[in-house]
């Protein structure tokens, strides 16, 4: 099955840095970690220079201070960071026929059976020169047979690099790494096989199935696979990435404002708690009311990649106040999130309080345990539909 598609895989190279670099050229060279403002805080990204000293994202600020003291820390802005996740993407529309926009910073570019027409690797390079040129941003790319492998040659080639991995080169490349490499596969996993003496992909691959899903289930089998270089998953259309919404009819026509607030409120945080338990982050957002006349009203907006409660509840709440123009009573209203993409949400990149940043942590891990109603604003109790 190897044989039939081209796979490539564009990843960013430390994008948040990149972009850090391009406003700011005196930092380029020097150890800059972004995030990690408060000894509290989290590393959400770090450059090339500042890695040298064990600096990764992840880390707790203390840690990166005492590894790189004279790094150069960094808040951040998602808006920027954003807006060229955007520009990026928007060069790649032009010019892929069929892509995924599989986080703030990597796509997946499908094109298989254009390899007939366009040297894959050539077309890889060429769109790799004309992103860096036009956002003046680096770029690295794996092109394999599948997704799994495609990104781990980008990985190995980074920064700056490109890599090729044929079929018929696949497990070789795959053996010597170590099982950490693949994607996916966490610290408990990792340190449950290392302890076991499976510490490189080629003795990974020789386990035979039925032992790895005594050992792991179906995870250890889709484990098993990835190492053998096998990874069936379609590049899935960005355009045909999955939303996330809700929407309320009320048993009466209402015209209470205060009351539809507050119901977007929970609708918003019901959603963003599900946006957060994907690993999603949402780019758009979208309200939609529906007056009694059966006359739907839509409005949406662009923000910054985000996944945190009060941003998308004040967003929802401005649209609202946009859409509702007319004294006329409302049967519906809804909220979406769209634009997704996988990621994660670091508290020194945002405007919200490090005491806000636990609370939504605290609140989520108290939904996972008692359901998602468990835990709400005072202001959603008592809302009568």
């Amino acid at each position: 099955m190897r044989e039939g598609k081209q796979i490539i895989h564009m990843d960013q190279d430390a994008f948040f840095v990149s972009v850090e670099l391009k406003k700011d050229s005196s930092l380029i060279g020097k150890p800059v970690i972004i995030g990690g403002m408060s000894d509290r805080g989290v590393v959400t990204s770090c450059s090339y220079e500042a890695r040298k000293f064990g600096v990764h994202a992840a880390m707790p600020a203390r840690m990166a201070k005492m590894l790189c003291p004279h790094g150069v820390f960094i808040k951040g802005s998602m808006d920027a960071y954003s807006k060229a996740s955007h520009e990026i993407t928007d060069i790649i529309r032009e010019r892929a026929p069929l892509f995924e926009k599989a986080s703030i910073d990597e796509h997946y570019i499908d094109m298989t059976g254009m390899d007939r027409f366009h040297g894959c690797m050539t077309y890889a390079h060429e769109l790799r020169q004309v992103i860096m040129k036009e956002s003046g941003l680096p770029i690295s790319f794996g092109l394999s047979v599948n997704k799994t492998v495609s990104k781990m040659a980008t990985n190995e080639c980074k920064p700056s690099g490109e890599k090729n991995v044929e079929a018929s080169g696949v497990q070789p490349f795959l053996n010597p790494l170590s099982i950490r490499k693949i994607p996916g596969l966490g610290e408990k996993t990792f340190v449950k096989l290392s302890d076991m003496g499976i510490k490189k992909i080629h003795t990974l691959a020789q386990i035979h199935p039925d032992q790895m899903n005594m050992l792991m289930g179906k995870n250890g089998l889709s484990l098993l696979q990835r190492a053998k270089g096998i990874d069936n998953s379609p590049v899935v259309p960005y355009a045909e990435q999955k939303s996330i919404g809700t929407q309320c009819t009320f048993k009466a026509d209402t015209i209470d404002i205060n009351m539809i607030n507050n119901l977007l409120t929970s609708m918003v945080m019901d959603i963003a708690f599900q946006l957060r338990e994907k690993k999603k982050l949402a780019a758009c957002i979208t309200v939609t009311i529906r007056y009694s006349n059966f006359e739907d009203v839509t409005r949406q907006a662009s923000i910054p990649y985000t996944a945190l409660d009060n941003t998308l509840i004040q967003k929802a709440k401005e649209l609202f106040k946009q859409v509702y123009t007319k004294r006329m009573l409302l049967r519906l209203v809804g909220v979406r999130l769209s634009s997704l993409v996988n990621g994660f949400e670091q508290i020194d990149m945002y405007s919200e309080s490090q005491e806000q940043y636990s609370l939504v942590q605290a609140m989520d891990r108290i939904r996972k345990r008692f359901g998602e109603k468990a835990v709400t604003r005072a202001s959603v109790l008592n809302i009568e539909l």
